[in-house]
């Protein structure tokens, strides 16, 4: 099964894309180049000492896009008819930070718990009503709202590994883990590789969420893999696997703190986690035995995988499925803000405010310490900067089942890229797609 999750490589150094960390990274400055020490030859790193919290919690390390790093500026875009995606924008990413009001960037720790208070008691009203109405009729309405939930509280878990829950990394760091684990998440493991996917998205290679596969690695799938990676609804389901085992050739667990995911001085957070989530998986075992297990299945098990497949269907369509095709980089033609200017931004209806408006997810990809209750207005304010490289989301419906037909669109053309070139574009497989040619 691991075949089909959702990495495909491994994490190798880029050239720097963030500025001096606030906190305790080993810095040779200059403007253009900032190294941190790295302790593990193998893949980038920092080397960051870290106190822990009463709860012996580590602190997350906070990193910030440089603006100086877009020196490759464009203005072949300017007056021209057709758009090119591919070509270099002209403006820079202190242009669209200059444009985002000042107050966007201010995170307000007590607003962010109140959104943990709603989210924690609504599942826990929903739960106690399911249980004691205990109607099949009901049991598929609780499912569906429940496993939103859940993906409700990740993203709140999100917003903690980017420091953009609060100022305060202690108490980001005992909230995420609170959050996470309770949706068996390992909070750091999943928090360096989260941070490496921000750090290089848009790059073949070295992206770490859904990034395409090339056309050497694609064709030396075998037919089981090739058929569960792109048929609907089985990579929705990949998440839990990706979080066990990466893909074929690449070694690394979110639980192990060995793992080449992390380097040294990360392992601890590594074992943090990694007990915090045990400790849950332990919980659940005790409660099936006080329950039974076909309760605690209908309280939790499926309201989980509704949450996985949330998880899973909102993070790809973030990066494919848009009507043009979107490019992807390697080389000197990657850059942060061209690979950030990838991701797509999504209308999910109702469905915004109860997950905390991650579609909005541009602004999110360039700068993701401002806080999700100010995304929109950031973006709007970006958006006359951004010009044709923002591309308006469709309206949904109250519900976002439009969504569903980007998804199977998507998957049925977008499988692999070129092994050459910097600037690169999904390509197809007529055995997958259905059709006589490939596109």
């Amino acid at each position: 099964m691991a075949g089909w999750v959702l990495s495909e490589c491994g994490l190798k150094p880029l050239p720097p894309i963030f500025a001096r960390p606030r906190i305790g990274a080993l810095v040779s400055y200059n403007p253009s180049k900032v190294r941190f020490l790295n302790t593990n030859k193998s893949r980038g790193g920092c080397s960051i000492k870290q106190r822990g919290c009463e709860l012996r919690v580590s602190a997350p390390l906070r990193v910030f896009p440089i603006e100086e790093e877009d020196d490759d500026v464009g203005v072949v875009n300017e007056g021209d008819d057709e758009f090119d995606a591919g070509a270099p924008p002209p403006f820079k990413l202190a242009d669209i930070r200059e444009a985002i009001p000042k107050h966007c960037w201010v995170k307000d720790p007590w607003r962010s718990m109140s959104y943990v208070v709603r989210d924690v008691v609504v599942v826990f009203g929903l739960a106690a009503a399911a249980a004691y109405i205990n109607n099949w009729f009901v049991w598929p309405l609780y499912w569906a709202a429940q496993g939103t939930m859940f993906w409700a509280l990740f993203v709140l878990g999100h917003d903690c590994g980017h420091g953009s829950f609060s100022n305060n990394h202690k108490l980001n760091s005992v909230v995420g883990h609170l959050l996470h684990s309770s949706i068996l998440v390992p909070y750091h493991g999943w928090r360096i590789s989260h941070r490496t996917h921000h750090q290089n998205h848009g790059h073949v290679e070295n992206d770490e969420s859904w990034h395409p596969l090339s056309e050497k690695i694609f064709k030396n799938l075998d037919t089981i893999t090739r058929t569960l990676r792109f048929t609907v609804p089985f990579p929705m389901l990949a998440y839990p696997f990706y979080l066990w085992s990466r893909s074929p050739g690449k070694t690394g667990s979110h639980f192990h703190p060995n793992s080449d995911l992390f380097v040294p001085n990360e392992r601890k957070d590594v074992i943090t986690s990694t007990v915090c989530w045990t400790a849950m998986a332990a919980l659940l075992v005790g409660l099936s035995f006080v329950m039974g297990p076909i309760q605690l299945l209908k309280l939790y098990g499926i309201p989980y995988w509704i949450f996985v497949m949330w998880l899973d269907f909102v993070t790809y369509l973030h990066h494919h499925g848009h009507e043009d095709k979107l490019p992807w980089y390697r080389g000197k033609e990657w850059s942060y803000l061209r690979g950030g200017l990838t991701t797509l931004d999504r209308d999910y209806g109702w469905i915004n405010n109860i997950h905390h408006d991650i579609g909005t997810h541009v602004i999110h990809h360039l700068f993701p310490q401002i806080p999700h209750y100010h995304l929109i207005e950031a973006t709007e304010a970006a958006k006359p900067v951004l010009g044709k490289y923002y591309r308006e989301p469709k309206k949904s419906l109250p519900l976002p089942f439009h969504l569903i037909g980007e998804l199977i669109r998507s998957m049925k053309k977008d499988h692999f890229v070129s092994d050459n070139g910097d600037v690169v574009y999904y390509q197809t497989d007529p055995k997958l797609s259905g059709s006589s040619k490939s596109k």
